[in-house]
């Protein structure tokens, strides 16, 4: 691996303009491409094999027209006034919005008897030609112009449903470029020069452009999550800098101590660069695991991460070697913080005696450490999953001031409608059966009303509309929902974007343990395959489950419990979107892997030269203690950008990752591992020799750079 990433490196670099070049056609090429010919994002929420897929499946065959999407139109007159008095401009927006692009009916609300108890709220049911995930934010957008001349007459018009929750456009907040400036920031810190500062900036960008736009590409032959960009641009900017700054951080490292610019940088290829390969494949394989779930939108957010993470290694190992060859001395002068001081010996650091304080007396720092993060994580236990709704989103969107409108009017489970749909075809079942069937369901003490029948043309499929008492999210509404699963016959399915999604909670729930064990065997082969130890990668296994740990725990008090809810500008509680331990499984360890290859490879190297456990680990937490954390600050300031995103998922991804990386570059790497370390002392190395004959060599260690002077970033970055 060593010599592939010292090829790259040196091919790029004899090059570097055509290298620049090929870049510059490729986004050129990318970019106006995925904008023409680009997919649209879709949420593909089917669980495969469910029974509410079963039922889907079997409208769009027998019964198309009751198989497409729905929304509302809701409509509230002013305190004091009864919503027929503005019958005529209701009507008038009733037959506007039924002209909108693929809307195949709109119900007037006083035709269908859909005006509350008191006569103020109402709403219009409309339905769509299409199913709820394909419905266009263009079309929401006409619907909402379609309504909006009751609002100068008074009148509250929102649009509200599944068809609009899922599918409307959430605006970004905006506050990932402050992340991007505060990261620029913390590398002025480390490096002390604004051009050493900008390169890794400049090279993140490059990967998350690259990447979004080959995202929109695959939407093109797949549906792809409109999650995925977002998650995708996260991760991308993270890993892009951090990658960038790895390399950059060794190059310098290698010219402070005498090398020539051209060997620095080979031997910073040949090193660090070997180090991003690897840890980028981590993450590929860690992301590309999600497939393992089988559910459609799981697995386009682990191929578009993929994607983004391989364009972030590719610049890193192709386009960085060219601009430093470029830019020359250029890197190194002209500080704007600090100055130039020789090197230091690796003994006068702060992070060599740090690390020999916690190998002297390990156990009480091993203690202490996992004793913290295990009450990180302690909340985790209570976790409580699900989908979130239209109620969980900021009211400064529509279709949470219809959600609550709904609510008010007609209570929680006009939010969360079902369909009962029955195969007449099944061998035994008959029409006449309905009625008792409706009774039945309708004596359900969870369900509110229970509609009538609708049967299809062919009279071979017949759906019951059925509104429960409670909330989409609320975990009676699932147990409403097994109920009367257990007692419908065999030719009776349960669907509607409650059950779909409820569905999908259960499958999520049933595939993370088969999940989380692939990535911990696939990690714990890689690991033993590059550091030839059984010890390394149990030891990551065990610390990377503690910091992920904390990282759940932290999610849950504050959005579940509602702990600190406000600084993070929350409107409530929340359940744990159910994607998000998944996700953030494969996105944490991979991210993890990355602080974890950096550290061990240098600790190899030195123990290749010194043979001695103890001080292998203090010269390696030396020469690599400033760039984790640098690099830790960087991430968690572009995660924590995110939680000002509007959506809920967002949030919660921001904030865990952000968790995660503080505990993971600091507890974890800082203090667990090298007490672990010294708890394990040479056996940290120890491989059976058979098992060393048939392992193939890859290694991501060189031991040509000198190993006594300390890593030189600015002398200001001792802060960090």
């Amino acid at each position: 691996m060593n010599r592939l990433t010292r090829r790259i490196g040196r091919a790029s670099a004899r090059r570097p303009w055509a290298t620049i070049a090929a870049w510059g056609i490729a986004l050129l090429l990318v970019l106006p491409v995925a904008a023409t010919a680009g997919g649209s994002f879709v949420d593909d929420l089917v669980a495969p094999g469910s029974q509410s897929e079963e039922a889907m499946e079997l409208l769009e065959e027998r019964f198309p027209e009751a198989s497409g999407g729905s929304a509302l139109a809701v409509f509230a007159a002013p305190k004091g006034q009864r919503l027929a008095s503005h019958r005529p401009a209701i009507d008038s927006a009733v037959e506007r919005m039924a002209e909108v692009a693929h809307v195949n009916a709109v119900t007037s609300p006083f035709a269908a008897g859909t005006v509350s108890s008191d006569g103020r709220i109402g709403y219009a049911q409309i339905t769509f030609d299409v199913p709820t995930m394909k419905v266009a934010p263009a079309q929401i957008e006409a619907l909402s112009g379609a309504i909006d001349s009751l609002r100068e007459d008074g009148v509250v018009a929102e649009l509200g449903g599944d068809a609009v929750f899922i599918n409307a456009e959430t605006p970004t907040s905006g506050a990932e470029a402050a992340g991007l400036l505060a990261a620029l920031v913390i590398l002025v810190v480390a490096f002390g020069t604004v051009v050493a500062a900008l390169v890794p900036i400049a090279l993140a960008l490059v990967a998350v452009a690259a990447g979004l736009g080959s995202i929109t590409l695959l939407a093109r032959a797949m549906d792809v999550s409109t999650a995925a960009p977002t998650i995708g641009a996260m991760i991308g900017l993270g890993v892009g800098i951090d990658y960038a700054l790895f390399i950059v951080a060794r190059y310098r490292e290698n010219h402070t101590a005498g090398q020539d610019n051209p060997t620095a940088l080979s031997n910073a290829m040949a090193s660090a660069g070997a180090a991003v390969l690897f840890a980028g494949g981590t993450v590929v394989v860690a992301m590309g695991a999600l497939a393992l779930t089988g559910l459609g939108f799981l697995t386009s957010i682990g191929l578009s991460a993929s994607l983004v993470v391989l364009f972030a290694a590719a610049t890193a190992l192709t386009l960085l070697p060219a601009l430093l060859t470029l830019l020359g001395d250029r890197i190194h002068k002209r500080r704007l913080l600090g100055r130039d001081r020789p090197a230091r010996k690796v003994e006068e650091s702060a992070w060599w005696r740090f690390a020999h304080r916690v190998s002297g007396r390990p156990w009480p720092y091993l203690l202490v450490a996992s004793a913290a993060l295990l009450a990180l994580a302690a909340p985790a236990l209570r976790m409580e999953t699900g989908f979130p709704d239209a109620g969980n989103d900021a009211t400064s969107t529509t279709h949470r001031r219809a959600y609550d409108l709904l609510t008010e009017g007609f209570g929680p489970g006009v939010n969360a409608p079902l369909l009962i749909v029955a195969d007449l075809r099944n061998p035994g079942a008959d029409a006449e059966d309905i009625p008792a069937l409706s009774e039945r369901i309708a004596a359900d003490p969870g369900i509110a009303t229970v509609g009538e029948p609708q049967t299809s043309t062919a009279g071979d499929t017949v759906v019951l509309p059925v509104q429960p008492t409670t909330a989409p999210a609320d975990a009676e509404t699932s147990a409403t929902l097994d109920r009367i699963r257990d007692f419908v016959p065999d030719n009776v399915a349960v669907s509607g974007m409650t059950a779909m999604t409820d569905d999908l909670t259960r499958q999520l729930a049933d595939t993370l343990p088969v999940f989380v064990g692939a990535i911990l065997l696939s990690s714990f082969l890689l690991l033993m395959l590059v550091f030839r130890s059984i010890a390394i990668p149990v030891k990551a296994a065990i610390v990377n489950l503690l910091s992920i740990g904390g990282a759940y725990g932290v999610v849950v008090a504050v959005f579940q419990w509602g702990w600190l809810g406000a600084l993070f500008n929350l409107e409530g509680t929340f359940p744990i979107v159910s994607p998000l331990p998944t996700i953030f499984f494969a996105v944490l360890f991979g991210l993890s892997m990355d602080y974890e290859v950096f550290l061990l490879s240098r600790v190899r190297e030195e123990y290749e030269a010194t043979g001695d456990n103890t001080e292998s680990v203090a010269r390696g937490i030396a020469a690599t203690g400033r760039v984790i954390t640098s690099a830790a600050l960087i991430m968690t300031v572009v995660f924590l950008s995110f939680v000002a995103n509007p959506s809920p998922l967002v949030k919660m991804m921001g904030l865990g990752l952000a968790t995660a990386i503080v505990l993971d570059a600091t507890i974890v790497r800082m203090v667990l591992v090298p007490a672990v370390m010294a708890v394990m002392a040479n056996a940290t190395w120890w491989l059976p020799r058979w098992l060393d004959r048939l392992l193939p060599r890859v290694s991501v260690e060189k031991t040509d750079v000198p190993r006594d002077p300390e890593p030189v970033f600015a002398a200001t970055s001792e802060r960090l």
